[in-house]
């Protein structure tokens, strides 16, 4: 069906409640543009509850919808998604998707409050009046918002979405004015209604009408372009509304404000750990001291005023009026650097930045910045502003790297002739998406649609004829895109990794983890399809998501929440670019990621995966024919160098650190257990080798014996490896296989890589490892096996869903 002349076809969607919004609507294209929903038609609704099936169901009841309307996804103009609040993974889950499918069918996507749509649901209703929305944000809580509506529409009584206790709610509107006129709505409800209606609220909107619409969220999107324009539709820039911080970053900033002393307390070996990596984690009030000394030096003779402990203490009083956050970089034990700012509204003002003189052009400024700024995101903040002195070159020039202009000045702010220069930026900060620089943000890297490539004939004929596939992996920390062609060349293989982020906790935080891979995947597809077309050497443009033959995505096992996000991604991208959809095991992947060294591996041959979440043991008898003949009882290796690297005070991850230890130490210096290290036997068990560890830890320090960390790093080791190396040539001898190889982050362990080759190589064992950069999570080997699945037609419904716990 054709649209008609100077009309826009809209599709959208909203997953932040038990509620799956849909609505495809038609509007004449200047009453888009200027957000005028007169000529607002809606040609299809499919908006229905669906608890804990919006991942398996979304994308076919868009298809669906369209269908219904008499469209395809080629007809649409632009899409809108609910960016909550609501639940965290209902949100990630419509915003996933909504990316993926922008991206892949190459059209803008815009994001709307759900709690508008909510009130536009209301609206649609024929209720009027005060209305008070209460949104189900469990843990007692709820999202409360106050509009007044009219027959013209809907107005909010509030300045920005917050989290708020049920009972603190139902007080603050029973002390209102008009509480006697108010009229209550939203799915919270459903779970608090009856502490409402015992403090004297009697008048409930139909419960029919306490879920955001399809046609609410494109009411929402349209009012709200109609009071401050349309952005430019770029699908990296739409980020879930966050009213508060995971828990793990709200115990630490407690923890934080609270400890006696701002370094960790590491137990016998704090002299040995100083300086091993620079460090970036929220300011406590034990930081005021050094702080304020390191502000003393960094403005010695400027016209800035330092800084004072006690104005640094007073930043993380509880009783502030607007929120603040405050990072700082340590090393040695000393501060490197320090940033902050509050939050006024929808804007973060930078209060201070400060690095230490002799640690500069580092890229200190800009990780703390973004820090800042992210935490500024996650408290609904759309814009950053700053001071600085006219004249500082160096500064200026880091602020407009991030994406600040100026906008103003202050004559003789910093004192007579001492102009103070007013820079602002839009959230988020432009900074880099690589691993070499990983970030807490994604810039936007171009204008939406892109530009259509041109193609000359040749270049389209080379692109068919490679058919490439584009994988996708998310299953924990990093989020990597990979583009292989139908020889196995590998095009493209991005990666942003989330290490610097995860390390202050010790190990990955699953929340964190998932709503990173949601800021950073749109960047991440973006890089990878630019450098396939560079690597082919596509003059017309970077490659484009209807080129590709198929995309393929880590299905499991791994982190549910990051899983998510990359499922919910590919199956929007497969629809909107119209190709298919494959999906991968992660643990095969790693399997596969042998082939990238060795392509003429070929089976039966014994392979071991050594990685943060997994240990195995496992006869490859055919491509997919695989008997796991032992897994690990406890704790996978890395999850043990991590655990005893924490014990030890090293940072994370565990296993570089204890590998760069170990190259100076002696692995039979202290003899820690092997075990089950008997033959027959392909079980392992690292839980009994940690606390080996952690014991000899106490033992020594109680004795007043310094640790040589060398010694027990490399003795450590040696623990773990020989039961590898033990347990592979006793599988490889009871199955005969003559091939060995190795997968997994822990395969990235040059001992463990040598002593396998060297040792099972005098077996007359032929070992195959797996590039450096294929050891880690990384898309690459999803790839690969995305390839061959595509190769024997092996496609998967859009109905699938993560899995977290997925077998080889």
């Amino acid at each position: 069906m054709e649209k008609t002349t100077r009309q826009r076809l809209i599709a959208s969607i909203d997953t932040s409640t038990d509620m799956l919004a849909c609505a495809i609507a038609r509007i004449d294209e200047d009453a888009f543009a200027r957000g005028d929903a007169s000529s607002l038609e809606i040609l299809a609704s499919r908006d229905h509850l669906c608890r804990r099936r919006a991942n398996v169901e979304l994308v076919l009841t868009v298809r669906d919808a369209l269908a219904e309307a008499g469209y395809a996804v080629e007809d649409l103009d632009a899409l809108i998604v609910g960016r909550g609040p609501g639940s965290f993974t209902g949100v990630r889950i419509g915003i996933s998707t909504a990316k993926g499918l922008a991206c892949g069918a190459n059209m803008p996507l815009y994001g709307a409050s759900t709690l508008d749509a909510t009130a536009w649901t209301a609206w649609r209703g024929g209720v009027r009046g005060l209305v008070g929305i209460a949104a189900d944000a469990m843990r007692g809580e709820v999202y409360p918002a106050l509009y007044r509506i009219d027959d013209a529409g809907i107005e909010r009584l509030f300045d920005r979405e917050r989290v708020v206790k049920a009972a603190a709610v139902v007080d603050t509107w029973l002390n209102m004015p008009e509480a006697g006129e108010l009229q209550l709505s939203g799915d919270g409800l459903k779970r608090y209604g009856a502490r409402f209606r015992e403090a004297g609220f009697a008048r409930f909107v139909e419960e029919g009408l306490w879920h955001p619409t399809g046609e609410g969220l494109v009411r929402a999107a349209l009012q709200a372009a109609a009071e401050r324009g349309w952005d430019d539709g770029d699908p990296a820039l739409v980020l879930p509304i966050y009213t508060r911080l995971s828990d793990a970053e709200e115990n630490e900033r407690r923890r934080l404000g609270t400890a006696p002393s701002a370094r960790s307390e590491v137990t016998g070996v704090a002299d040995e750990l100083a300086g091993r990596h620079l460090q970036i984690r929220p300011m406590g009030a034990a930081d005021a001291e050094a702080a304020a000394s390191l502000e003393a030096t960094c403005f010695a003779g400027a016209a800035h005023t330092p800084w004072t402990p006690g104005q640094f203490l007073s930043e993380f009083s509880e009783d502030a009026a607007v929120p603040r956050t405050w990072w700082v970089a340590h090393d040695d034990g000393e501060l490197a650097g320090i940033a902050g700012g509050m939050v006024v509204e929808h804007d973060i003002e930078i209060l201070d930045v400060a690095v230490a003189p002799e640690r500069r052009r580092q890229g200190i400024a800009r990780k703390l910045l973004s820090h800042v700024s992210y935490d500024a995101q996650m408290l609904g903040c759309t814009s950053a502003s700053l001071e600085v002195e006219a004249g500082n070159d160096a500064a200026i020039a880091l602020y407009a790297s991030l994406g600040f202009m100026e906008a103003g000045r202050r004559r003789g702010y910093y004192g007579p002739g001492k102009d103070a220069i007013v820079m602002t930026a839009q959230l988020p900060l432009a900074l880099p998406v690589d691993a070499a620089s990983p970030e807490p943000t994604s810039a936007a890297m171009r204008a939406w649609p892109v530009p259509a490539a041109r193609r000359s004939a040749d270049e389209r004929a080379l692109v068919e004829r490679l058919k490439p596939v584009l994988a996708i992996e998310s299953s924990c920390d990093e989020t990597a895109v990979a583009i292989i062609d139908a020889d196995g060349r590998m095009l493209a293989n991005q990666v942003s990794t989330q290490i610097d982020f995860h390390a202050r906790f010790g190990g990955v935080v699953p929340e964190i983890a998932s709503r990173k891979h949601v800021e950073v995947i749109v960047g991440v597809v973006d890089a990878a399809l630019e450098e396939a077309a560079s690597t082919l050497g596509l003059a017309g443009g970077a490659l484009e998501p209807c080129e590709l033959a198929a995309v393929g995505v880590t299905q499991g096992p791994g982190l549910v929440g990051a899983l998510v996000v990359g499922v919910a991604f590919a199956k929007g991208f497969s629809l909107g670019a119209g190709v298919p959809l494959i999906a991968v095991n992660h643990l095969e992947g790693h399997l596969f990621a042998n082939l990238l060294a060795q392509p003429d591996l070929k089976p039966p041959f014994i392979f071991t995966l050594v990685s943060g979440g997994h240990t195995m043991l496992v006869h490859v008898r055919d491509w997919g024919d695989y008997q796991v003949l032992g897994e690990t009882l406890d704790d996978a290796v890395g999850e043990a160098f991590d655990k005893v690297a924490k014990a030890l005070g090293l940072g994370y991850p565990g296993g570089p650190i204890i590998s760069r230890l170990a190259e100076t130490g002696d692995p039979k210096a202290i003899d820690f257990p092997r075990a089950l290290n008997r033959k027959g036997d392909y079980r392992f068990s690292l839980s009994g080798l940690k606390t080996a560890v952690v014991n000899y830890i106490e033992q020594e320090t109680a004795a007043g014996r310094v640790i040589h960390l060398p010694d027990l790093a490399a003795s450590f080791e040696a623990a773990v490896f020989d039961v590898q190396y033990k347990k592979a040539w006793n599988a490889l001898r009871d199955t005969g296989a003559r091939e060995y190889c190795i997968g997994g982050g822990v395969a990235a362990n040059p001992h463990l890589r040598e002593m396998m080759t060297r040792k099972l190589g005098r077996q007359g064992v032929r070992v195959t490892l797996p590039p450096q950069g294929a050891c880690t999570d990384n898309a690459a080997m999803i790839a690969e096996v995305a390839r061959r699945k595509f190769d024997r037609g092996e496609f998967s419904a859009l109905d699938i869903d993560a899995d977290p716990n997925m077998t080889l």
